[in-house]
């Protein structure tokens, strides 16, 4: 994503003085007050769900919740404790600053999984790519380099035997205007700006982004550092559990979910009840986690084999 998103305009948020110790919560919780990071993207509807029918609050937990464009901006707040957990963290960036040494990543629950067009590759409604093969050396707008569309477009075209594009690094709110303006051949997109863009521009669906091999990977989730849920084990029990409970509003009612996204995603009512959403887990598979890590060393995102199950918060 090209760095003209909003910068991480963080706070300093006070990580907890004598206040917040063991005891101090209602529930007895180490930490009862916690910030989270989160993006303006469906991915973490259940984060604002959870707020919004008080299953924190049930739980003895005060979210404070942080908007950011990009979860890789909040890495270095989560790292130095200025947040204590970033919501729709794309696993790519924190598995492989993980294997850096860089953040001791622990992911605390699954946030997203693909679902049908739930992101797609767009091109413009008069574009001369008609196919897959049509994208070879084309360019083509992610969200951030070297990540999760990049990794799954590269498997899926794999599958179908075709060339790869160039991509370009552009935040998801600015890949409209490069497409209008013709500084790419085609972005991929995810909700809510998928739809936007199909609606605003006539933009084409060239290929659903979760198509086969990769449906239903897990993408995103919640993810903490070890200090943090090994200090907190309460709290990040708690947390898990209200994130749980809000995936299982959002499988039995998609409705309570779109009427979460125009409080924080910047879309309308109407355009809330368009969009494609993605499938929110309630319990975490390290299975499923599997499929990604090892999607990543394939594809050189990863140097050597990671064992999800050792990074789950228990």
């Amino acid at each position: 994503m090209i760095v003209t998103a909003v910068a991480l305009a963080m706070t300093a948020v006070a990580c907890g003085g004598d206040s917040d110790q063991a005891g101090s919560g209602g529930n007895g919780l180490e930490k009862p007050s916690i910030s989270v990071a989160a993006l303006p993207l469906a991915d973490d509807a259940t984060l604002y769900l959870a707020q919004d029918r008080g299953l924190f609050e049930k739980e003895g937990l005060d979210v404070r919740i942080q908007p950011v464009q990009q979860s890789i901006q909040a890495l270095p707040a989560l790292s130095k404790g200025q947040v204590d957990v970033i919501a729709s963290a794309n696993y790519v960036t924190f598995l492989q600053a993980h294997e850096k040494g860089t953040l001791d990543v622990r992911v605390l629950a699954e946030g997203a999984r693909v679902a049908p067009h739930m992101m797609d590759v767009l091109v413009p409604e008069d574009s001369d790519i008609k196919s897959l093969a049509d994208l070879k050396g084309k360019k083509l707008a992610v969200n951030i380099l070297n990540n999760i569309q990049s990794l799954t477009l590269n498997a899926i075209l794999a599958k179908e035997g075709a060339g790869r594009p160039v991509y370009r690094q552009i935040a998801f709110p600015q890949m409209g205007p490069a497409l209008e303006k013709g500084q790419v051949d085609a972005v991929h997109a995810a909700e809510p700006f998928n739809s936007a863009l199909q609606k605003d521009l006539n933009a084409r669906v060239l290929i659903d982004g979760g198509s086969a091999p990769v449906e239903s990977i897990p993408i995103s989730g919640y993810v903490t550092t070890g200090p943090f849920a090994e200090k907190n084990p309460k709290t990040a029990a708690a947390f898990q559990r209200a994130i749980a409970a809000a995936a299982k509003i959002a499988k039995q009612d998609p409705s309570a979910i779109r009427e979460q996204l125009p409080k924080y995603a910047k879309v309308t009512p109407d355009q809330a009840k368009a969009i494609r959403l993605p499938e929110y887990p309630e319990t975490t598979d390290p299975g499923q986690l599997s499929r990604l890590t090892e999607l990543m060393e394939k594809q050189g995102l990863l140097k050597k084999p990671v064992d999800p199950a050792t990074l789950l918060v228990k």
